[in-house]
Formats: structure tokens, C-alpha cells, sequence
């Protein structure tokens, strides 16, 4: 939505995957974005630098460089706590505290870079790229144990999740729809 690509979307149910989507990307995650040269994009940070990449109209991307080291952490330490702390019954060789203890260090992180940003963003005063990234991960863990999260020590990051939330752009993209079938007629996302 925030780049104006339009694409063609095919929601799909993950405990029912279409074959085509498995032929495109067998390892059968989501998203899955196949580009009008064949190239194949199966993660969302890549598909979010395509798509800024077209069009950037709020430069989301000047703080790119920059935040790399913190989407290394997002991407690595803090997904496979969050993995385990949601996914706990899959996990069991520790208590799930101990996964959300493990996370919970990366919440503290983002509160300090809120704090010195006055609690706007992560990297300056206005969203970017990396807030953006950050967010659906921050609303998982959140989620798992919102009473828990509601109770920890990260106010400006609990504002932060809540005013991504309630954000326009956000809700704009929740729409619900129904699982594409082969046959159906092209449903297209984006500004239209």
C-alpha cells in the first residue's frame, strides 16, 4: 500500500496450499511474490525493499543502512524466541518464560530507541522502513501474553504498537479474504 504497487493477490490457507504457490516456493511460507521477470521473493523484509524500491514516497529507506544490524537481530535471535514462546507446545525443552525472557531483551532494546527518539520511531522521529519491519513481529510476541505485555516496563513501545494498531495503513491492509482457487477472478491489492 505505502509504495502504490498494485499486484495480484491469491490469499491462501496455510494447512491448505495450493500447488502453485508450492511450485513458486516449496519451503510453503508466506509471502510469496512472484515479479513480471520470474524472480521470486519469499520474504517479507525482500518484498518490502522491492516494493519501497519502485516507489518510496516518504523515504522509508534513507534509514536502511543504518538499521540493518537491528533487522539481523529481528530476523535471527528475536524471531526464534518468538518461535518458541508462541509455538511453545512445539518447544518444550524449556518453560515458555524462558523463550519470552529471551524476547523480552529484545523489547528492551526498541524501548531504548524509542526513548531516544522521543518515543516516535526507531530510528528519528518518523516512521521507516525498520518500524514497519519490526511491528507484525512486536504484535506476535504481544499477543501471545498481551496481560503480560501490558505489564511490562516498555511504555513508549506499547504506545508504539498501539498507535501501529491503530494506524490507517495497518487496517487498511487487514482486510480479510476468502482462499483463492484456481479459476477465480484476479483480485488485485494496492491503491486502485
Amino acid at each position: 500500500m505505502q509504495s502504490g504497487v498494485v499486484c495480484e493477490l491469491r490469499e491462501v490457507v496455510l494447512r491448505d496450499k495450493p500447488a502453485s504457490m508450492l511450485e513458486l516456493s516449496p519451503k510453503g511460507t508466506v509471502p510469496v511474490l512472484r515479479l513480471s521477470d520470474g524472480t521470486v521473493l519469499e520474504e517479507s523484509l525482500d518484498v518490502m525493499r522491492w516494493a519501497l524500491n519502485v516507489n518510496d514516497p516518504d523515504n522509508w529507506m534513507d534509514t536502511l543502512d543504518q538499521s540493518e544490524s537491528l533487522l539481523t537481530q529481528l530476523d535471527g535471535e528475536f524471531k526464534d524466541a518468538l518461535d518458541r514462546y508462541k509455538y511453545h507446545v512445539n518447544h518444550t525443552e524449556h518453560p515458555q518464560s524462558f523463550y519470552r525472557d529471551k524476547g523480552a531483551k529484545f523489547l528492551a532494546m526498541l524501548e531504548g530507541r524509542l526513548a531516544a527518539n522521543g518515543g516516535k520511531a526507531l530510528f528519528g522521529t518518523s516512521q521507516t522502513f525498520v518500524d514497519i519491519a519490526v511491528f507484525p513481529f512486536i504484535r506476535q510476541f504481544a499477543f501471545v501474553d498481551k496481560a503480560w505485555f501490558d505489564e511490562t516496563p516498555y511504555p513508549l513501545l506499547q504506545n508504539w504498537l498501539s498507535s501501529h494498531l491503530e494506524s490507517v495503513l495497518f487496517l487498511s491492509v487487514m482486510t480479510k479474504y476468502p482462499a483463492w482457487k484456481p479459476g477465480d477472478d484476479v483480485l488485485l491489492f494496492g491503491p486502485t
